[in-house]
């Protein structure tokens, strides 16, 4: 009997020194293998909080797209950690993001899974019953003229009233992404948790005045509970362009001296002076750009066609518009023109055209892949490149 119980203690020591107390994120089992070894040591209460931690540090102190890299990034930023460095780590990444959680408050989450086991439970807070998304914007601040500095955006769950539904107690992921002209400018997270959410306060100081254009912005919000993501956009907000962020211009030191090319170098003696180029030395003669062949309006034509029927790559080929940005931004099915189902053109007219530069203008239907249909006056800018019209610039009149 004595050599049976000296036999299970013996077992139960091994079992508790193979458990991990640090994480080990050499794979994606190894993490969640490390993670269960840690958890299992808790108490209940700070077995939750210790799961909150992880998601806020997976959901906002990490830059992925999708779980598996998000988990990737999560692993990398704990790998070697204990439970209280995780702890401390998350406290940080709330405060930083203006979440309210801490590690010392009552559990206020929920259960989180960051393993994506998102099944409903019995009393799971985020399996909030509502039927849309509502945002509501309120421009906020002063710059001294009266004019706003920033935005103050609250989405709201609401019912098949249009009534906020009532719920506490969740942690629903809300996402914020700006636009304009079609191309993403930022995104933001924030955890809801309950319809008195104080949502996101856009500062127009943090986005950049070179990428807004016609100074108006696009916003879409995302929520995501249990069940279904909801999500709301609003289009053409303005913003006030002086409040904008514009690159500082370096500044020069008025004392340094600029050495004369020609001088010797006391420090290197030996060394051959370089000759200064003479100012009265004609100035070659600029190269004329080549003329292009084609009417301006048959690039805008070809660009509208190739959207019509989804060869978004083509479209893409004809323009060199720094605001449209990469091929990705340009074709994204949800804020760029992959969202185009068919374009009907009724008319194109060259306004102006001279060997550098052209104004068309189009006007035309779009339908979206929901079916709506919007009517568009739109100006296009095109500069000659190499002698080839590339649309250089995208204007929606009223």
């Amino acid at each position: 009997m004595k050599k049976f119980s000296f036999l299970l203690v013996l077992s139960l020591l091994l079992f508790t020194a193979c458990r991990k107390d640090h994480v080990d994120a050499t794979n994606t089992k190894t993490l969640q293998s490390s993670i269960n070894d840690m958890t299992s040591s808790l108490s209940t209460i700070k077995q939750i909080k210790f799961s909150e931690a992880l998601y806020i540090l997976k959901t906002f102190g990490v830059e992925a797209e999708g779980d598996v890299e998000e988990l990737k990034a999560l692993g990398k930023l704990i790998d070697g950690k204990k439970v209280p460095e995780i702890l401390t780590l998350a406290d940080q990444v709330a405060q930083k993001n203006g979440i309210e959680w801490a590690s010392t408050s009552p559990p206020s989450l929920g259960e989180m899974n960051i393993f994506g086991d998102d099944k409903a439970k019995e009393t799971d807070p985020n399996d909030v019953k509502a039927s849309s998304l509502s945002i509501i914007t309120r421009p906020t601040g002063d710059d001294g003229t009266g004019a706003p500095t920033a935005i103050q955006i609250l989405p709201r769950l609401v019912d098949t009233a249009g009534n906020p539904v009532s719920f506490t107690g969740a942690g629903l992921e809300a996402t914020l992404e700006v636009f304009s002209n079609g191309v993403k400018l930022s995104t933001a997270k924030n955890l809801m948790q309950d319809n008195n959410f104080k949502g996101f306060n856009l500062k127009f100081s943090s986005i950049s005045a070179a990428k807004v254009v016609d100074g108006k912005i696009d916003i879409t919000v995302s929520v995501k509970t249990t069940a279904k993501t909801f999500k709301m956009s609003k289009i053409g907000l303005d913003v006030n362009p002086s409040a904008l962020r514009v690159p500082t211009v370096p500044k020069t030191d008025s004392t340094v001296v600029t050495q004369d090319p020609a001088a010797i170098d006391p420090n290197n003696p030996t060394a051959t002076p370089t000759t200064p180029t003479d100012p009265n030395a004609a100035t070659p003669t600029p190269t004329a750009p080549k003329q292009p062949a084609a009417d301006p309006k048959n690039t805008v034509s070809k660009f509208l066609n190739s959207v019509s029927s989804q060869n978004l790559k083509a479209a893409y080929d004809t323009s060199s518009n720094p605001s449209w940005g990469s091929y990705e931004s340009f074709s994204n099915p949800t804020s760029g023109f992959g969202s185009v189902k068919n374009v009907n053109v009724k008319n194109i007219t060259t306004n102006a055209n001279n060997s550098s530069g052209a104004s068309v203008n189009a006007t035309y239907d779009v339908t979206d892949k929901n079916g709506k249909t919007t009517s568009l006056k739109v100006t296009f800018g095109l500069k000659n490149v190499n002698g080839d019209w590339k649309i250089s610039s995208y204007k929606i009149n009223p």
